[in-house]
């Protein structure tokens, strides 16, 4: 998968001369700073190298942006951490930040070769809640701007599927930031769940030298790195887990139900924006109703395309789900925003699943 894949850029840095930690003052600025590389979250003026106390992470199923390569990191001032919760976001201290940097690959078949960073988004916790920042990178790629009115950035590149694609991405402004990290009203991350980090993956270390061997990485869970590190209070071993959807390991319906998770259930839950529409796709839901199974749409009009049902069982070509996945029409498309192409990995998925269900919305033995 190209996310994972890309993490091995960060995973085989080498180690440095100790450099200024990572700034609390930025970070606590009422007037957040201009330029990204003042909070020196990065080693490198590039963002390739985090800092001390900046740990890498990676998701087992990420919200589809595009097919952008996400590299993300969380940061926790010292001697905090952030408390566990099986089912929801956890819960992160005063002073935490989520970093997010977006970036495309000439050629996404080769995922860690010729670069672009777009933007990289941040999320700071304050006492009075989050505070969504965008940063957008210069040609040079060597620093970031703080764009709180949001930006177009013209893309061009090879998809992993070896199409030319030529888009224009949206940096989103910061009211728009609340359109997808909305829960009861207050901005909220929407990855870092028990469920979405129980994975293994590269984390650096110092480098030591291992039977001849130099070792700049190790390969471990993510909850158990967090609470070794410190900066999750507990990493229980029955930690829930969603797959990767475009791996075939899980079942069919464990996979659409982990991409409707990510990708819908930030707004489409009991106190999301969208929740109006009757439909809750969170994992934890157990009822094929409110994930849309012979559900009937709350207002009807061209989005719905004339169908009865959000998702009527063998009939994918009927579903109003997979219609607005589909869809590229503003007007139509789900999600709202985040995206201008359809996920056809996805929409494939979605149709599988969608053909094999039997009348109650349950996959066929």
């Amino acid at each position: 998968m190209i996310f994972a894949a890309a993490l091995g850029l960060f995973a085989t840095a080498a180690a440095r001369d100790a450099p200024a930690p990572v700034s609390q003052a930025a970070i606590a600025a009422a007037r957040p700073p201009t330029q990204l590389s003042a909070y020196r979250f990065f080693r490198d003026a590039a963002a390739r190298e985090p800092n001390t106390g900046v740990t890498p992470y990676d998701l087992n199923t990420p919200l589809w942006s595009d097919g952008a390569l996400k590299f993300r990191y969380v940061y926790m001032p010292p001697g905090a951490q952030a408390r566990y919760n099986s089912e929801t976001v956890f819960e992160f201290p005063v002073g935490a930040v989520l970093i997010k940097t977006f970036a495309f690959a000439s050629d996404m078949r080769r995922p860690t070769e010729n670069l672009r960073f777009l933007e990289t988004r941040l999320l700071i916790r304050r006492a009075e809640g989050w505070l969504a920042l965008p940063y957008v990178w210069n040609e040079a790629q060597t620093e970031a701007t703080l764009a709180p009115a949001g930006a177009i950035l013209p893309v061009n590149f090879t998809d992993v599927d070896g199409a030319a694609v030529a888009l224009e991405w949206a940096v989103p402004n910061r009211n728009q930031c609340k359109g997808c990290h909305d829960h009861a009203g207050e901005i909220t991350p929407i990855g870092p769940t028990a469920r979405n980090l129980n994975r293994s993956i590269f984390y650096p270390v110092q480098p030591y030298m291992l039977h001849d061997l130099r070792v700049e990485a190790v390969w471990q869970n993510q909850l158990a790195m967090w609470v070794e590190r410190g900066i999750l209070d507990q990493g229980p071993p029955d930690a829930p887990r969603v797959p990767d959807v475009y791996e075939s390991v899980a079942t069919l319906e464990q996979r659409a139900r982990a991409y409707l998770d990510v990708n819908c259930a930030h707004c489409h839950n009991p106190e999301g924006p969208a929740h109006t529409s009757g439909l809750d796709l969170s994992w934890a839901q157990q009822e094929p109703v409110r994930w849309g199974v012979l559900k009937r749409p709350v207002a009807a009009g061209r989005a719905s395309a004339g169908f009865d049902f959000s998702i009527e069982p063998g009939h994918p070509e009927r579903s109003i789900l997979l219609h607005r996945m589909e869809s590229t029409d503003p007007g139509v498309m789900m999600p709202e925003l985040g995206r201008q192409r359809a996920d056809p990995h996805a929409v494939a998925l979605m149709r599988e699943w969608i053909a094999g269900m039997d009348a109650d919305g349950r996959a066929r033995d």
